[in-house]
Order: structure tokens, then sequence, then C-alpha cells
């Protein structure tokens, strides 16, 4: 019989301060499903903060001590919220207790079967692979998402089965609270540059996540990737958990065979463990995102269910808002949105459409993400853009963070014309549709690329192509 958990001590009239960001809506959403009388703040309206409103939360516009109601029993913040925050100080005033976002989400997968997935890049399309696949074998997980699946507010549901899949974060060690029955490592990289200083930081890291899976539970961690592969020495034969491969290394577990890109579609077959070979079909391009899915399946067979059937379930995934997403067509062009900011996943989305854009153009409008990041990767980030054939670079979005002296979009412009690419710099975002317009041609493909604002200039482009 199904569980059926309830609402967490002290989260029955919860405060989410930032309600409206991708992980904190989910939880959000959650506690609301479950019977919750969910109230929070967010600093502008959005179709996230509709779609909470529409599930029954009372979500103010900006942040202010009065927004805190008087019967709070608790207030959910996330690392980006600042201690300065007059709704946080007001519930430390008043004695509220204050939880991070991860233990929120840890409370909520009690008595439950979690799988929690985590690693530098390719979160967010693992998890929701999951979701999608066992939602359509009719076994109704609970999941966490960070991004939409398929509207605002589709990043998070209340299921009714046992299953809890959720995005583990590491870039502020808040994935060391879960204690998963599965575990998913896809990549182990050095990110996160405000919070990890070395990459023996981050293998510690991650070594403590691995540690908090249940006795008896399964690790799944790519054997391809190098980061991977030293967690995996790092590990081997110290916890009482199995360790599953996966990849298109020959000594994987799971064993990748070939990937075959059709279009905007792959073909993947792989060789389980006990020998069997199993072809399936991947609905979103290239082979990052075949690979994330060879890993969902391997999780979802640690947890008991039949390959085959998960294989075929895996096909009913389309994509997760901003994750190579086609926002339309307009004068011949069409204009994809991703979400890539790291090297790694920035060259990743670029081959994957190279790959299905056979004699296109490929023009890119990049939007590096943090000063910290670009500080460290800027050079990485230039070269990845030599895999288009023209970018437009904006400013740097900075999210929760301050400026750093020196730190410019210039890094990356001038590391990508080292490599002999030919990127624009453009501080003016409501310029960019005219730009994009005097350069793109009938058959171009326009990724709009970055984790900040730059997701809204794809309508504006197409629009701006419309009226050309």
């Amino acid at each position: 019989m199904a569980p059926s958990p309830g609402i967490p001590d002290a989260m029955d009239r919860p405060h989410f301060i930032g309600i409206g960001g991708a992980g904190m809506s989910g939880i959000a959403k959650i506690l609301a499903q479950r019977g919750a009388r969910v109230a929070g703040s967010d600093a502008k309206e959005s179709a996230t903060v509709r779609a909470l409103r529409d599930a029954g939360a009372t979500v103010h516009l900006g942040h202010a001590a009065a927004h805190l109601a008087e019967d709070a029993t608790s207030v959910v913040v996330s690392s980006a919220i600042r201690d300065d925050n007059p709704e946080l100080a007001a519930a430390r005033e008043r004695g509220i207790p204050v939880v991070h976002r991860s233990d929120a989400l840890a409370a909520l997968m009690d008595g439950l079967r979690p799988i929690a997935v985590a690693g530098t890049h390719g979160k967010t399309t693992t998890t929701s692979m999951l979701a999608v696949s066992l939602g359509s074998l009719g076994l109704s997980p609970s999941y966490a998402i960070g991004g939409d699946l398929d509207a605002p507010g589709s990043n998070a549901e209340h299921g009714s089965g046992e299953i809890f899949v959720a995005e583990a974060d590491e870039s502020d060690r808040s994935f060391h609270k879960y204690a998963p029955e599965v575990a998913i490592v896809l990549n182990v990289e050095l990110d996160h540059h405000a919070n990890y200083a070395s990459m023996d930081e981050i293998y510690e890291s991650f070594e403590t996540f691995a540690a908090r899976i249940r006795p008896g539970g399964t690790l799944v961690i790519s054997a391809d990737h190098p980061g991977a592969r030293e967690l995996t020495a790092r590990l081997t034969g110290r916890l009482d958990i199995d360790i599953v491969t996966y990849g298109e290394a020959e000594d994987a577990d799971v064993r990748v065979l070939k990937i075959n890109q059709r279009g905007l579609t792959s073909e993947v077959t792989v060789v389980l463990a006990n020998g069997k070979v199993l072809t399936f079909t991947v609905s979103v391009p290239g082979r990052h995102y075949a690979l994330n899915a060879v890993a969902a399946l391997a999780a979802g067979t640690a947890l008991g269910l039949p390959p085959h059937n998960l294989a075929s379930a895996l096909g009913t995934y389309t994509g997760v808002k901003r994750r190579l997403q086609l926002q339309g067509e307009a004068a011949g062009v069409q204009v994809i949105d991703s979400y890539a900011h790291h090297p790694t996943e920035m060259t990743a989305d670029l081959e994957a459409i190279r790959g299905a854009a056979t004699g296109s153009r490929v023009l890119v409008v990049f939007q590096p993400h943090l000063f910290s990041r670009t500080q460290e990767l800027g050079k990485e980030m230039g070269e990845a853009l030599t895999l288009a054939d023209a970018s437009v670079v904006l400013d740097i979005y900075p999210a929760r963070e301050d400026p750093v002296p020196g730190v410019t979009s210039a890094l990356i412009i001038d590391a990508a014309r080292a490599k002999g690419a030919r990127v624009t710099a453009e501080s003016d975002m409501s310029a960019i549709p005219e730009v994009v317009a005097g350069m793109a041609e009938p058959g171009d493909l326009v990724l709009t690329m970055g984790a900040g604002d730059v997701t809204e200039l794809g309508p504006q482009i197409l629009a701006r192509l419309q009226n050309r």
C-alpha cells in the first residue's frame, strides 16, 4: 500500500522568502498539495507566482516584515536569501523557526523511497526524465525539479506513489541533508567557485553525499566522466551500498553501445549488467541527454523496475523548459532556448544542435551567469562559443553576487576571438532582437543561452523576425 506522507513538523503554515525560485516554489507547491497553508514573498510577479496562487498559496510581492503572518509556524529560506532580508530578520526577532530549503525538502521525503540526482550539470534533465517516465508507468511519483516540465509550476508534484525524485543541489552542500535509497552522480567538476576552493573539496562533498545513501541502497555514477571515476575509486569498498556505473566506457556496468542522432531525437542502445541489450528512443537531441536517460534507466532498475518498461517510458520525455526548448520559428529561423551556463553544458548543447542542424548556421546569444563563474571559467566559455557560427555576448547576469573588479564579459569575448570565433559584445538587452534580425538568414538556428533572464529574449527575437 502506498504511503500517505503528511506535513512535516512546523510546516503547516510556512512562509517562503523568495517563493518564486525554482527550488523554493516546488517545495511550496508540494506542501500546499499536502494541505499546508502556504504563504511567501517574491521580488516580482511571474508565471510561477501565479501558478502558486492557483495552488492555494498566498504570495506577496516585495520583501517586508509585514508580509510575515502572525501565525506563521516556520520561515523557509534558500542560500540566496541574505541575512538583512526584513522577513528573515522579523522571523528571528519573533522566534519563528528558520528552515533551509534543503531541510524542508528532506522532510518531505520522509517515509518514501527517494532518488536524489546530483552532478555539476544534467540534474534537472535527469530528474525530469525520471519523473515523466515513472509517471507514464502509473507509479505517481512525487518530484521536485529545478525547472518546469511543460508549464509554470510543473516543477513539482505530490504523488500518491512511494517514490520521490529530487534534484540534489551540490552548489551549497545542501545535498548532504538527503538520505536517498538511490543516488545518481552524473559528473563531478569544479564549479560553484564561491563555495568550493578546490577539486578536493568537491570530492569530499560528494563523498559525504554518497555516505548518506541508505544502507543497501545504490549509487548510480558515470563511468565516462574523469571526476566521477575518481569519486568511484575513492568510494569503492567503503560504503554499505551497491555502485552501478553507466556510460560508454568498456568497464561500465550499464554500457552504452551506440547513440544514433536522428534530427531532434536520439536512439540509444545499451547492454545491461545481466547482458541483455535494450534499444530505446530519447526525444531530445544530443549525446549529453542520451547519457542522462541511461542514468535514469539505471536508477529505476536499481529500485526494482523492469528495465524494458522503463526504457519505453523514457521515450515519453520530451524535454524541460530551457533545455534546448524550441521557442518558435519566424522568417525561416528557429529560436531555441538553452539554460547552459557552464562550459561543459555549453559545449554539449552546441554539439547537440550542430548534430541536429545539418547545413544550418548556429547563432548564439549568450549571457554569462555569475561573476565568480566567469572569473574562473570565462576562457572556457569563450572556447565553447567557437562551436557557433557567430555569437552575441551580453553583460554578466549577477544573480546573488556583487560585481568583482576586472571581471566582465570581455574575458569570454577575448578568449573566443583568440580562437577565431566571430563574437559581438552587446550590453543593451533591448537591442538584441534587432541585432539578431540583422544577422539571421532563413535556415539559421538561434540559441538564447544562459541561466539568467536571457530566456526572455526568445519571443522578442521571434516577433522582430516576423516583422522584418
